[in-house]
């Protein structure tokens, strides 16, 4: 089974237990996901939304709900925060698991000393080798604040 026919039967499903949350995850998920398959036909490269789009999709809705859940805990609004936790689990459902923290900074120092990465300017060099190697388990917003600690020593 697919991931977009994983998550139609997650989606009906929801709709027979009447989970009010999880019905309106599922319709957003679904929404974004039949716009990607209106600009796929219509844009200049016309293709099919595979499954690295609808991945790239999920990525960027939970990216959106994680910079929400920060400005609710600024604010105190706890019942908006709780909102956008049940969306990010939802979601992340569907993606693999990411690495931690630790498993993440033993990735990056590998990659630093294959690469013979040894200043800031290197960076890039070492964030494309992650991207090409471990794209769907590493966060990179954390994984780039650990290179910058690595490689400015």
């Amino acid at each position: 089974m697919n991931l977009r026919e994983k998550i139609e039967t997650d989606y009906k499903n929801a709709l027979k237990s009447k989970d009010k949350n999880k019905i309106s995850t599922y319709r957003l998920i679904l929404a974004g996901v039949k716009d990607l398959d209106i600009n796929n036909r219509s844009g200049p490269q016309k293709k099919e939304t595979n499954e690295e789009d609808i991945k790239k999709l999920l990525k960027k809705m939970i990216k959106q709900r994680s910079e929400s859940i920060e400005v609710y805990k600024k604010n105190n609004r706890n019942d908006l925060l709780e909102i956008e936790q049940g969306e990010v689990s939802i979601l992340s459902e569907y993606l693999p698991k990411q690495l931690n923290e630790e498993d993440t900074k033993k990735i990056c120092l590998d990659i630093i000393s294959s690469s013979g990465a040894s200043s800031i300017k290197d960076m890039g060099k070492v964030m494309g080798e992650l991207k090409k190697n471990h794209s769907d388990t590493i966060d990179f917003a954390k994984a780039g604040a650990i290179l910058k600690q690595l490689l400015n020593k």
